[in-house]
């Protein structure tokens, strides 16, 4: 019986040397469906557009939900394009009286913009059970009791589902909605300022709200935007300022259909998780079918989509590497994309390795198994990756991460001399260079000014340096020398970072929430370039709430912060020096709480101005004094490494669109036959196992039934 069962083990494991993989975690009958494999570490917490803000819910709403308008996907600099528009908002200024005025008039004069938008006709909502009715035309499941729910899950769970065209009161009911005190918008505040009539609004429904039931947003009216008819309607917004047009393509301004409010809002469905949180509703290629935060997050093809094509323009390089030859072709291309629960970066390594994950970033724990870098400093894949046919694709992020000083305190603050020139020494001190080699493994370039790559107005080469703190020597840049740092520090009345006139050590505080032993490293480093000077900094720690209030109360001197770009236009950078949006003074965003009475001129000069020559040479004069100013010591813009495998098509880094899902193909064939290559069973060790170990039994066997039946005789 045992040598049996040994035989039929052998014949098992020797049968499994065919071309089947072993280890695949999806269904095989998916081996050859058109599905992207992505993942996610922690479910994104909304996916309701008007509340949404950070990077992982725009990844899932910016593929369900259409504004107006959106980023060329190709295209650089950034530019906008219609998206559910029929073209670009018609523009109107008008004064103070409501008469249109000229294009070219004074800003000053401009007492109200108008943005009149035309929606392409024709335009279909998803299927959801929001829209199904009866033949009476009554909605099946607006009015739902718990009994009716039984074997209700999730969305996909009802049995009918409708849909409607998409109309401009859609547009106009999700502009209501950043003003619902039931829905809390963090862009609320910002755009009462602009859109008239949105305070009124605010107030209005506030006074209206009886806890615990909806308001009927179609009941209230809002003053600055209008439906002109079914497919056109005009925002007017107070002032001039250019930059809303960036807000138009953002998920804030997305159609939302009163339908899917009303059915979301149903107690029976937000007890089982049913809510626009979990499962939003639009008019994009792709609508969400599963949202389970302990396993994965599904999107399918939205079967009502209307139909987009890939773009036929693009750079010069663009079709030297293949990203036009899809041009003109119908998309989306991608019939599923299947995000999976890794809450780990090895084992999703592992999976992107062996084919299982399509797109991968680089981990500090796999950066060395991914990149090499060359005598020259150049970036490179290891031999086996680029054996396995991944590509590297690299992009200088649209953000900004700088080291603070507070500008109210008496040491390190205000516009004298000799703050300016503490300042100074510590900027050319702290040598960031190392900092993005040590801990960052060269994913970062270093700042020169406010402004990253990308944003109008920035200055490259010579022309675009900090002179205050590097050299352009030989065609290069160069951190000034620590002598010359030292020198400041002498002139600033701190020589050997002893205080002058009191003959004591300048001590400085840096303020962090960053305490975590993996932060430790980091602090001794910035503790150690300001020894160089003799500064002795002491790092408090704290929690984030109360790291928050010293801030708002302006109890502090250095802290790191950041900040990631809302639009490409240099006003979104520059609006964090500006004076009136002092951090303590007003709760703004100026969290170094600067403030120059000529650099606030020439803000309020350039922030709503076109982008002219005019305009770019005020840039450079706002560069040029917040660089001798030095309110912050700034740090570095992060780059990003991001690895593809050889079957993922069209990709593009794109810092400002959020949709790029449309735009990318898989050739699923090529990635079928590299999992079967890469993942084949090894079964040569235990098959050697099972034959010594028959090898061993078969005599001993042998010799034990010779005993039994001599015994027998």
């Amino acid at each position: 019986m045992a040598l049996s069962c040994l035989l039929v083990m052998l014949i098992g494991v020797l049968s499994g040397c065919g071309d089947s993989v072993w280890n695949n975690p999806y269904p095989t009958s998916d081996s050859s469906s058109n599905i992207l494999y992505s993942s996610f570490s922690e479910r994104p917490k909304h996916l309701d557009p008007a509340v949404a803000y950070s990077s992982n819910e725009y990844a899932l709403i910016a593929q369900v939900y259409e504004p107006v308008l959106q980023y060329h996907y190709l295209l650089r600099p950034y530019r906008l394009v219609p998206l559910s528009a029929e073209q670009h908002p018609e523009v109107i200024y008008r004064d103070s009286e409501g008469r249109a005025m000229e294009k070219e008039s004074d800003e000053g004069l401009v007492a109200f913009t108008d943005y009149v938008i035309a929606i392409a006709p024709g335009i279909r909502y998803q299927p959801h059970p929001a829209f199904a009715k009866d033949e009476q035309g009554n909605f099946l499941y607006h009015a739902l009791v718990p009994d009716a729910l039984d074997g209700i899950h999730s969305i996909g769970d009802f049995p009918q589902t409708g849909s409607r065209e998409l109309v401009a009161e859609d547009y106009i009911y999700q502009i209501k909605r950043l003003v619902d005190p039931d829905v809390h918008s963090p862009i609320a505040e910002f755009m009462k300022a602009y859109i008239v009539g949105l305070s009124g609004l605010s107030n209005r429904l506030e006074a209206a709200r009886i806890p615990g039931k909806a308001t009927d947003l179609n009941a209230f009216g809002l003053e600055g935007v209008k439906a002109l008819d079914r497919y056109r309607y005009r925002i007017r917004i107070r002032g001039k300022y250019p930059q809303f047009r960036y807000w138009l393509a953002m998920p804030f301004f997305s159609p939302m259909p009163w339908e899917a409010v009303r059915f979301y809002r149903q107690k029976a469905l937000q007890q089982r998780n049913i809510t626009l949180d979990w499962f939003p509703v639009g008019t994009g290629p792709y609508m969400v079918v599963e949202n389970n935060p302990n396993r994965r997050m599904v999107l399918q093809k939205n079967p009502n989509f209307h139909g987009e094509y890939y773009p036929s323009q693009g750079e010069i390089s663009d079709r030297e590497n293949g990203l036009l030859d899809d041009a003109g072709s119908r998309i989306p291309f991608i019939d599923r994309v299947v995000y999976s629960l890794e809450k780990e970066n090895i084992p999703f390594w592992n999976k992107f390795m062996q084919g299982y994950y399509d797109a991968s970033g680089i981990s500090s724990d796999s950066f060395d198994q991914a990149v090499r870098f060359t005598i020259e400093g150049d970036v490179g894949l290891t031999a086996d990756l680029r054996d396995k046919g991944i590509s590297l694709k690299t992009s200088v992020l649209t953000s900004v991460f700088y080291m603070g000083f507070n500008m109210l305190d008496p040491v390190l603050g205000g516009g004298t001399e000799n703050a300016r020139k503490l300042r100074q020494a510590i900027s050319i001190a702290v040598d960031y260079e190392e900092y993005i080699s040590i801990f960052m493994n060269g994913r970062g370039i270093v700042a020169q000014g406010i402004l990253p790559p990308g944003i109008y107005g920035r200055r490259e080469g010579e022309q675009g340096i900090n002179p205050f703190v590097y050299d352009w020597i030989e065609g290069a840049v160069r951190r000034k020398g620590l002598q010359e740092a030292k020198i400041l520090m002498s002139e600033a009345g701190y020589p050997g970072g002893v205080e002058r006139s009191t003959g004591k050590a300048l001590i400085l505080y840096f303020d962090t929430v960053a305490t975590g032993p993996d932060d430790r490293a980091r602090l001794n480093w910035f503790r150690k370039q300001f020894l160089k000077l003799g500064i002795h900094l002491v790092i408090r720690g704290t929690d984030y709430n109360r790291f928050q209030r010293k801030m708002r109360d302006g109890n502090n001197q250095v802290f790191l912060w950041g900040w990631n770009a809302d639009y490409p236009d240099p006003e979104n950078f520059f609006f964090l020096l500006y004076g009136p949006n002092g951090k303590v003074s007003a709760g703004g965003e100026n969290a170094a709480n600067y403030s120059n009475p000529e650099f606030d001129r020439l803000f309020e000069r350039m922030r709503n101005m076109e982008s002219t020559q005019e305009r770019f040479s005020i840039i450079q004069q706002m560069q040029e004094i917040i660089r001798r100013d030095s309110p912050w010591l700034f740090g570095f813009h992060p780059k990003s490494f991001n690895l593809y495998h050889g079957w993922y098509r069209n990709m593009k880094p794109n810092l400002m669109a959020n949709n790029q899902l449309k735009y990318l193909r898989i050739d699923v064939d090529r990635r079928a036959r590299m999992r079967r290559l890469w993942n084949r069973a090894r079964i040569w060790p235990l098959a050697s196992i099972l034959i010594i170990l028959f090898a061993f039994f078969c005599p001993a066997w042998l010799l034990y039934r010779r005993q039994q039946r001599a015994g027998a005789l």
